[in-house]
C-alpha cells in the first residue's frame, strides 16, 4: 500500500503488533456502542418514553455527526504536525476517553433527551477513532505487513457485529440495556490504559488541508464509489435499524432468540466481508454490484417470505453475508479511484458512509411511526436498486474505456 503525500510518516517500532491490536479494540468499541441500541431498541424506546422510531434516533443522530467530524479531524491532525504533535496517538486516546463518558451517560439516561445528549458524544468518538485509526498501520508496521495490520485494525468492526451487539443484546436481556451501556464504558475505558501502554509516539510529515479535498472534486470513480457508499449504507440501515422489532413483529421469533440470531447475522458477515474481500481486488465493480443485487433481494423477499422464522432466519443470514462485504469493497473501490490520496479519500468515505447510517436510520424511523415495520423494507430495496444501476452504469463505462 502506498502512502500519500499528505500520509504521516512510519514508525515502525520493533514489536508493532500490541498497538495494532489495541487500535482494532478502539474499533471494536467504537462501533460496538454506534450498534448497541439496534440489539436493545425494543427495550429502551418503552423505559425512556419513546415510540420504535425515535428510538432510531440513536443511531442516526451520532453517526450524522461522525460524518461532520471525520473531515475536520484529518485536517486538525494536519495542522498539529506543524508543531511537532502527536496527532493521532491524542486524539486516539481523547476520543475514547469520551466514548466511555457516553456509554456511562447512555447507561444513566433518566430521558430520551439525555439518551440522545449521550449519542452526540458518541458521534464526535465514531468520526475522530474512524479518521484516526484508518490510517495507523501504516505508521506501525512495514509496507509487507500493512495488509494484515489493517485487516486487525478493521477487524473491530467484524468482531462488533459478531461478539458487541449480541452479546449487548444478550446483556440487555438479563441484567438491563442500561447495563449493557455500563459494560461499554469500563471497556471502554481498559481499551483507553491499553493505548496509554503500548502505542508508541507517530509523528505527523504533513498537513492535509481542504487544497488536498478539493483536488479530487473531478474524479469520476470516487465520486461514484462516495454514491454508492451512500445508497448502500442508507438502504441497509434503513432497515437494520429495525432488525428486532422486524425479527420479533413480522417474523414471530421470541425475544430471547434475538441475542443468538445477531451472532447469526454477524458471522456470517464475516464470511462476507473475506470473500468481498478477496473478489474486491480483482473485480471490483463487478463484487460491489453483487452485494447490491444481494441487499436488493433480501427486503424483497422480507415482505414475501419472511412472515415465519424458518424464512426470517434465512433471509437474516443473506443479509449479513451481503452487508458484511461493503466496507471491504467500497473501500477497495475508494483506493483505487485515488491511490495518491489514502488519508483524504478515508475521512470523505467515513464521512460518505455515517451520513448513510444517519439518513437511513433516520428515514427508517419516520416511516415506521407513519406506516409500520414493513414500510421500510420497499425504500431499502430501491436504494440498493440503485446502487445496483450505477454500478453496472460504472461497469459498462469501464468496459468500453478498456479497463477493469
Amino acid at each position: 500500500m502506498s502512502l500519500s503525500l499528505s500520509a504521516p510518516a512510519p514508525h515502525h517500532a520493533r514489536n508493532p503488533w500490541p498497538a495494532v491490536i489495541a487500535a482494532g479494540l478502539a474499533t471494536f468499541s467504537v462501533v460496538t456502542t454506534e450498534m448497541l441500541p439496534v440489539g436493545l431498541l425494543t427495550a429502551i424506546a418503552p423505559s425512556l418514553g419513546m415510540t420504535t422510531g425515535q428510538a432510531g434516533l440513536m443511531v442516526s443522530l451520532p453517526a450524522l455527526l461522525a460524518a461532520v467530524f471525520a473531515p475536520l479531524v484529518v485536517v486538525i491532525a494536519g495542522r498539529m504536525d506543524r508543531r511537532r504533535m502527536l496527532a493521532a496517538l491524542l486524539a486516539l486516546l481523547a476520543l475514547l476517553a469520551l466514548l466511555a463518558l457516553a456509554n456511562t451517560a447512555s447507561a444513566l439516561a433518566p430521558s430520551w433527551g439525555w439518551m440522545l445528549a449521550a449519542r452526540v458524544l458518541l458521534g464526535l468518538c465514531i468520526g475522530g477513532i474512524w479518521a484516526v485509526a484508518g490510517g495507523l498501520a501504516a505508521r506501525l508496521v512495514p509496507a509487507a505487513a500493512v495488509g494484515l495490520a489493517t485487516s486487525i485494525i478493521f477487524g473491530g468492526v467484524a468482531a462488533a457485529s459478531v461478539l458487541g451487539v449480541p452479546m449487548g443484546a444478550l446483556i440487555g436481556e438479563g441484567a438491563g440495556w442500561r447495563w449493557a451501556f455500563g459494560v461499554m464504558a469500563w471497556f471502554s475505558v481498559l481499551v483507553l490504559a491499553l493505548q496509554l501502554w503500548v502505542m508508541p509516539a507517530l509523528p505527523v510529515r504533513s498537513a492535509v488541508g481542504l487544497r488536498q479535498f478539493l483536488a479530487l472534486r473531478s474524479n469520476r470513480a470516487l465520486q461514484a464509489g462516495l454514491v454508492l457508499t451512500l445508497l448502500l449504507v442508507a438502504g441497509h440501515f434503513m432497515a437494520f435499524t429495525f432488525v428486532r422489532p422486524l425479527l420479533l413483529a413480522v417474523s414471530s421469533f421470541d425475544a430471547q432468540w434475538i441475542a443468538a440470531l445477531l451472532l447469526a447475522y454477524g458471522l456470517a458477515g464475516i464470511a462476507g466481508n473475506f470473500i468481498a474481500g478477496l473478489a474486491a481486488a480483482h473485480k471490483t465493480t463487478l463484487t460491489v454490484a453483487t452485494i447490491a443485487l444481494g441487499l436488493l433481494l433480501v427486503p424483497l423477499l422480507w415482505l414475501v417470505f419472511g412472515g415465519s422464522p424458518t424464512g426470517g432466519l434465512a433471509l437474516l443470514l443473506v443479509w449479513g453475508l451481503a452487508y458484511g462485504g461493503v466496507s471491504v469493497a467500497l473501500m477497495t473501490w475508494m483506493m483505487k479511484a485515488a491511490p495518491q490520496a489514502m488519508e483524504v479519500v478515508a475521512a470523505l468515505y467515513v464521512g460518505v458512509f455515517n451520513t448513510g447510517i444517519a439518513l437511513g436510520a433516520w428515514g427508517g424511523g419516520a416511516l415506521v411511526d407513519a406506516w409500520g415495520l414493513s414500510a421500510v423494507l420497499w425504500p431499502a430495496a430501491a436504494l440498493a436498486s440503485a446502487a445496483l444501476m450505477l454500478a453496472t452504469g460504472h461497469a459498462l463505462r469501464q468496459r468500453r474505456m478498456g479497463t477493469r
